[in-house]
Order: C-alpha cells, then sequence, then structure tokens
C-alpha cells in the first residue's frame, strides 16, 4: 500500500491544478464572454531594450500616432487607447510616465528593468466590415519582466547536482574561464560534506555572485546565467533563498553539511520565487514579445554569439506556447504568437535591417522549427523601438559609406574621439554580410563595427507641452504581429 505522504503529495498536485484551472476558467470566461483581453509579455535579455520598448508602444497607441504597418491603424479604425487601473493590485505599476519623461525632457534612456511591472491599455476600435461591424474595445494588460526571470523557469525541472555540474562546466569554458578563476578557486576550497555554517555559504553565495555580475558585464552580457534573481533581488536582498551556490559534488550530501544546506535553499529558490512567478503571472501570457541585442553579440565576436544561441534556446524551452483553441483557454492558456526582436536597428543603415533580422532567424532557427510544430505563431523582427539616429552618407575622399548620424552619449568614444553629449555626429557602423551564416563563421571582426550609444533623438512639444511622436522603426510591424488580429 503506497505510503500517506504520497497520497498527500497527489492530493496537493491535484489541488493545484484545480486551483490553477478555476482560475484560468475565469479568466477566459471573461476574455470570451464580457471583456476581450490579451495579455502580453514583454521581456529580454540583458540591456536589450525592454523599457523602452513597452514605453514606446503605449506612446504611439495613446497618441494616435500614424502606425503602417499595423492594418487597424493603417486602415483608420483606431479610436482611441488610454490607460486605465491595472487589474493585478499586487503587481507594480510600470512608470510609463517617468519613463516617458526620461526620453523626451531629459533625452536619457530610462533605466533598465530590474522587476516585474504591469500596464492595462484600453483600446477603442472599429470592426472591420462584414458581420461583426461597429465599435469593438480590446484591453492589452502589459506584463514587462526581466529577461532572467524567464530564463529561471529552466530551474523548475532541475535538481541542485545537475544545476551545480552544469554552472560549473560553463564556468571552465574558454570565453569565461579568466572572469570565473577566482570563484572557481573559493570552489575547490569547500567540501560538500564539512559542517554546516552560515558565514561559509554567506561567502560561497557572494563569490558565486561576483562571478555573475562578472558575465553580465563582459562580451557575453548577452546571455545570463541563473538564477536571475541573484544581480537583481530587489525585496530578496539578504533573504536564504539567494544565499546559495553552486558546489563540486562527487556523490550523495549529509542533510546537515554544507552540501545538505545548499541544496535545501536551491529547492527553495525554486518553490518560493521561481514557481510562483512561473503560476502567477508567465503562465498567463497569451502573447510574448523577447528582446535580444543581437549586435553587441556580434561585436563581441563567436563566443558571445554561440552564448546567445543558447540562450534563445532556453527560452524557446521555457515558453507554455501551442495554438489556443476554446478549451485550453480555459483549461491550459498558451502563448500563441511569439516575436524575437533585434532591437537597436537604428544603429544600422536601412540596407543592413533584413541582414539583421535573417540573423536573428538564423539563431533561432532550430527553437523555431520545434515551437512552430506545436501549433504557435513564432516571428522575428528588426526593430527600433525608439529611433535615435538618421540616415545620411559620409565622403571619404572618392569614396561614399552609407552613414547614421544622432548624438552619442556623453564620453562615448570611437577613433579616439570623445564625445561631450551634445554634439551630433555622423558615424559609419559597418555592414553585416549578407549572408547570415558568415557573423556565425567570423566574417565580422570583433570590435570592427561602431555601435557608439546615442541619446534619444528631440522631439517637439504641441501648445499643451506634451511630447510630439518618438520615431520607431518597424515598432508598427511587431504590434501588428502581436496584437493586429485582436483588432480584426
Amino acid at each position: 500500500m503506497p505510503p500517506l505522504t504520497d497520497f498527500a503529495a497527489r492530493a496537493g498536485s491535484l489541488v493545484k491544478s484545480v486551483t490553477e484551472a478555476t482560475r484560468s476558467l475565469a479568466e477566459a470566461s471573461n476574455d470570451l464572454l464580457v471583456q476581450p483581453t490579451v495579455r502580453l509579455g514583454v521581456t529580454g535579455l540583458a540591456r536589450s531594450g525592454k523599457t523602452v520598448f513597452t514605453t514606446a508602444l503605449v506612446h504611439q497607441l495613446t497618441g494616435l500616432h500614424p502606425l503602417p504597418a499595423l492594418r487597424a491603424s493603417q486602415e483608420g479604425r483606431l479610436r482611441r487607447a488610454r490607460l486605465v487601473p491595472q487589474p493585478d493590485d499586487a503587481v507594480p505599476r510600470f512608470s510609463y510616465e517617468d519613463h516617458l519623461a526620461a526620453l523626451t525632457e531629459a533625452r536619457r534612456w530610462p533605466r533598465s528593468t530590474d522587476r516585474i511591472s504591469q500596464l492595462r491599455l484600453e483600446i477603442d476600435y472599429e470592426r472591420k466590415s462584414g458581420w461583426r461591424t461597429g465599435p469593438a474595445s480590446l484591453m492589452v494588460d502589459i506584463v514587462d519582466y526581466p529577461g532572467e526571470w524567464l530564463l529561471d523557469l529552466a530551474l523548475i525541472e532541475q535538481t541542485y547536482e545537475g544545476w551545480s555540474r552544469e554552472t560549473i562546466v560553463a564556468a571552465e569554458r574558454p570565453g569565461r574561464a579568466a572572469m570565473a578563476a577566482p570563484w572557481l578557486a573559493s570552489l575547490r576550497a569547500l567540501d560538500p560534506n564539512q559542517p554546516l555554517d552560515e558565514v561559509v555559504a554567506e561567502r560561497a553565495s557572494e563569490a558565486f555572485t561576483t562571478y555573475l555580475a562578472a558575465v553580465r558585464a563582459g562580451p557575453e552580457a548577452v546571455a545570463t546565467t541563473p538564477p536571475g534573481r541573484f544581480l537583481m533581488p530587489g525585496d530578496l536582498a539578504g533573504s536564504p533563498a539567494l544565499t546559495f551556490a553552486p558546489l563540486i559534488l562527487d556523490g550523495p550530501v549529509n542533510p546537515d553539511s554544507l552540501g545538505g544546506l545548499m541544496q535545501r535553499r536551491f529547492e527553495a529558490y525554486k518553490s518560493r520565487v521561481v514557481t510562483p512567478f512561473f503560476r502567477d503571472h508567465f503562465q498567463r501570457i497569451d502573447r510574448q514579445i523577447v528582446l535580444v541585442d543581437v549586435l553587441a553579440a556580434v561585436d563581441a565576436g563567436a563566443a558571445a554569439l554561440a552564448e546567445l544561441e543558447e540562450a534563445l534556446d532556453r527560452v524557446l524551452m521555457t515558453l507554455r506556447v501551442g495554438r489556443n483553441t476554446v478549451l485550453s483557454r480555459l483549461f491550459a492558456p498558451r502563448a500563441d504568437r511569439i516575436l524575437f526582436a533585434a532591437t537597436k536597428a537604428d544603429h544600422l543603415h536601412h540596407a543592413s535591417h533584413d541582414r539583421l533580422d535573417a540573423l536573428l532567424r538564423l539563431l533561432v532557427a532550430r527553437s523555431l522549427r520545434r515551437t512552430e510544430a506545436a501549433g504557435a505563431h513564432v516571428s522575428t523582427q528588426a526593430l527600433a523601438s525608439v529611433r535615435s539616429t538618421r540616415e545620411t552618407v559620409v565622403h571619404d575622399g572618392p569614396a561614399s559609406f552609407r552613414a547614421v548620424a544622432g548624438t552619442p552619449e556623453a564620453g562615448e568614444s570611437i577613433d579616439g574621439e570623445t564625445f561631450d553629449g551634445e554634439t551630433e555626429a555622423a558615424i559609419f557602423p559597418g555592414e553585416l554580410p549578407e549572408r547570415p551564416e558568415a557573423v556565425l563563421e567570423g566574417a565580422v571582426t570583433p570590435g570592427s563595427l561602431r555601435f557608439p550609444r546615442f541619446r534619444p533623438p528631440a522631439v517637439p512639444r504641441d501648445a499643451l507641452g506634451r511630447p510630439g511622436r518618438l520615431p520607431q522603426i518597424r515598432l508598427d510591424r511587431a504590434l501588428n504581429f502581436l496584437i493586429g488580429d485582436r483588432l480584426a
């Protein structure tokens, strides 16, 4: 006869499943029968422009600015878009007004995403001609969260032993060995079966966190190594759930040893941090955009590109994707549209935009086949949520080069010239190869491209002091893919 603990575990799992299904049923019923709603997840790997994307999306829609590639806008069917109170009272509100002011008044980029936040946008529109004519409205719940949290979802299925082994192997790779050396040296001095010591555990965790910070600051910053909360702890700073680290394990560990403590805290991180995020937020996403700074990886070289490809594959592995039916929306909702977007397209001349898109598609090709087989619509797009440059031509004797012009931030330096943050400059950034495979084969020498950080553009203000339209590149295409079908 199975022990009572097995029955208890099964009962708990059943109760959890029923609870989740009940919530999905309530939310889907409201969507299907009362108020159409789409929940849009916005995330991305480090320095990819998540905050700028969300700010620009709301700015373009609430201002009813022309968006030619968004069919409802192009056809003149958008009537109004406005921010309304968000549905989740326990989630911080996305600071849209502050971020817009940073872009348009201070002409500086908003601070990076370090926690989950949310906005609700109500869009009034006219349905297309046909049997469903007349006015309608769509609620778009925008959930903005760090990409590090997304990659943490892979930990749910991992054991402490497996995670430790995988993390240590990754740290010993040629591209990381130098920055990992101090941490690995301290790690080799630890015995997993030594007596439990809180001070030793804290020092091990601090050494591991220092290594993670070095990885993020280095050329592989486009990728991440979980746990993501170690670098952005928020209200969990100092918590025992964030005080653990990998260990070199040769066999079972004593529960009362250092290894036993690390193992328990790893499991606590999964159950108290990662799983609630999956259950309360991520599982409810209908549409998802993943922003990627591909150009930073190209400029860093082959190792960074390989790291990025691996990270993107892990992202798609964690996404709950597939074609939604009435039943799946009621009991097991899935993200049925996924967009991978290569940001900062404004750093390149438009002749390279399609090449940037093709490179991103190549990086996710393997994952795209698997995801599309599940019935989800997946696409890639090169874009600039806010365009900080304009195109021009640079002449060098008889030769001319397609360049971009903008205002580099103070302290940015190119070819020995350091900019003051006020002077505009025309820069030839270089070109991506026509064949995307050539980038992976080393056709672009690391450091040969010129991608200074430009300030946001100056935009005029109207008589009421409101900012004018922020220029963008292909943001309207992204919106059409993500929500265009819901505005038909």
